[in-house]
């Protein structure tokens, strides 16, 4: 787990259009990060409040095994509006549009897709896909909702159902696989329970083993709304 302990100290402002309170902060080491109060998430029925700032840390966890640098480091944190998920601030190209490299399933995305198959995302938006301002690549944002033991992949990314999953993907598979069996299983248990831990492992072992990119499901919503 990392060892960044931050605590939000002051607040420049808030993202009105995200649907749970999300603010801009600076922490008492001053780095500039984004805040994710648990006391400010809607309630839903199907994800518990209090477990979303959870879920978006072991969605950070898993991508540095999966998806290395496809994520911005993800912690618990507190702040003047309690303890929430906080994550480090990164500086995006504001004129970037993933749709056309969406439609033609570009190879940048793989990371991302192979992540929302892994940790079962129910919300990945056309706008959770930035692309970093120098150029070093694409990160994903906003996992709260994510590693559900029920089927809830709800994604854009499905230009790359029944592509091959590349090499480099199914080996950082291979290596989630891996850090369960040696104890993230455990942790993930008393974290968010021993459903969410089976589900995971049962999703991480099938991907491996068909090495391709599952297809939408037909009995429920495959796509996020709205999808932006």
């Amino acid at each position: 787990m990392s060892a960044w302990r931050p605590v939000v100290t002051a607040v420049e402002g808030r993202y009105l259009a995200a649907s749970n309170v999300t603010l801009l902060g600076t922490t008492a080491d001053g780095d500039r990060v984004v805040y994710k109060p648990t006391r400010g998430v809607r309630p839903l029925w199907d994800f518990p409040a209090e477990s979303l700032a959870m879920r978006e840390v072991w969605t950070y966890r898993i991508a540095t095994v999966v998806a290395p640098d496809a994520v911005p480091e993800t912690v618990l944190g507190d702040g003047m509006y309690g303890s929430g998920a906080v994550q480090r601030w990164v500086d995006i190209d504001d004129d970037f549009d993933p749709v056309p490299l969406i439609r033609r399933a570009d190879a940048s995305l793989w990371p991302l897709a192979v992540l929302d198959v892994v940790t079962n995302n129910a919300d990945r938006k056309v706008g959770h896909i930035l692309r970093m301002s120098n150029g070093s690549g694409v990160v994903g944002i906003d996992h709260g909702l994510t590693l559900h033991p029920e089927g809830k992949l709800r994604t854009v990314l499905w230009s790359f159902a029944g592509r091959r999953v590349p090499g480099e993907q199914r080996a950082g598979v291979g290596r989630l696989v891996s850090a369960l069996e040696k104890g993230w299983a455990t942790e993930l248990t008393e974290d968010l329970g021993k459903e969410a831990a089976a589900a995971l492992a049962a999703r991480t072992e099938a991907l491996l083993a068909a090495g391709i990119h599952p297809q939408p499901p037909e009995d429920r919503p495959a796509w996020p709304w709205p999808t932006y």
